[in-house]
């Protein structure tokens, strides 16, 4: 079996860590020469800027997608700005005639724009989105994960994510023995568990507009560990159950139950961090009735269970206590 040219796009501007994953991977990380050839082109040959100064010297042009078996753009600068069309033209032959089109991180858009991406699925960094499901609302955007594939159409996460999505290309096509071979050469998991939702900022609300929920948040954020109900909390702000709930989600844009659970999420990330408490003792201060519901919500919410969280995210020296 001959080895499948991997085709690198550089483009101006590029980042040097994005455009040197595929490079490594497919390249000098591989444990045997003919697996993999790693050939870059750009849409105009010679010196390449990056966004850091540093240049490469590209020898080929975008006639390279016409044979490459595998084509990468490993970022792109700028989601407003269409790629040229010479590019995306590129790209569908490329696509049409049997190739594997990648994007990583941003390079998703430039997949989207070719309109390769209708009707399939694709990921791309979470600060993203918002744009990207507005800029391309025929795309099924995962918000969730790292990378995804969809009839030869790939696309991952943001940044590290991108060297998730290059190993499971190799997974594909020679299996997790090379694929494993190649993540110890980088010192990197070979498969990551959960996707993005374990990184992604979604903050709850400090504080609102409207001066009672407030004050009804304040109460609840001294008080997640107790057990709160509609009508106990409508009795609080001095309000019917139906006031409180327009004027909760009017000041915050989402139900007190959906805050609530949120909040508490957010609390035991924080616990979990920052502390050894254990999960039984976390799931407590947190207000979940029990370690099972804790585990199941965080797991729903975050891809992760609570002690995959504590191992990814912990500091070298946690602080032992037991907060009451």
């Amino acid at each position: 079996m001959s080895a499948l040219t991997v085709a690198v796009i550089a483009t101006a501007g590029f980042s040097p860590f994005h455009f040197s994953v595929p490079c490594i991977i497919f390249g000098q990380s591989m444990p045997q020469p003919d697996l993999f050839c790693v050939e870059i082109c750009a849409e105009n040959p010679g010196v390449v800027m990056s966004d850091m100064g540093l240049s490469i010297n590209v020898e080929h042009g975008l006639e390279l997608l016409d044979t490459a078996d595998i084509i990468i753009v490993p970022y792109w600068n700028h989601p407003e700005e269409k790629p040229s069309q010479a590019l995306l033209d590129g790209l569908i032959k490329a696509w049409q005639r049997g190739a594997e089109v990648v994007g990583l991180c941003l390079g998703a858009y430039v997949l989207a724009y070719s309109g390769l991406l209708d009707g399939h699925r694709a990921a791309t960094h979470w600060e993203y989105e918002q744009d990207f499901i507005e800029r391309f609302p025929a795309v099924h955007l995962d918000s969730n994960s790292l990378y995804t594939s969809d009839e030869r159409l790939i696309t991952s996460a943001g940044t590290a994510a991108g060297i998730d999505c290059c190993l499971n290309i190799i997974r594909d096509h020679y299996g997790s023995a090379i694929a494993n071979r190649v993540a110890r050469r980088m010192v990197v998991p070979p498969y990551r568990e959960g996707g993005q939702a374990q990184f992604i900022e979604r903050p709850v609300p400090v504080s609102t507009r409207d001066s009672k929920m407030n004050e009804l948040i304040e109460y609840l954020r001294r008080n997640l560990d107790k057990p709160h109900d509609l009508d106990s909390l409508a009795g609080f702000v001095s309000m019917s159950r139906r006031t409180l709930t327009r004027h909760f989600f009017r000041a915050t844009g989402t139900t007190l139950g959906d805050w609530l659970n949120a909040e508490r999420l957010q609390r035991s990330q924080e616990l979990l961090e920052t502390t050894n408490i254990s999960i039984e003792r976390v799931s407590e201060m947190v207000g979940f009735q029990s370690p099972v519901s804790f585990r199941q919500s965080f797991k729903a919410r975050f891809s992760v269970s609570p002690s995959e969280w504590r191992r990814a995210f912990r500091g070298p020296a946690p602080v032992d206590v037991d907060v009451k």
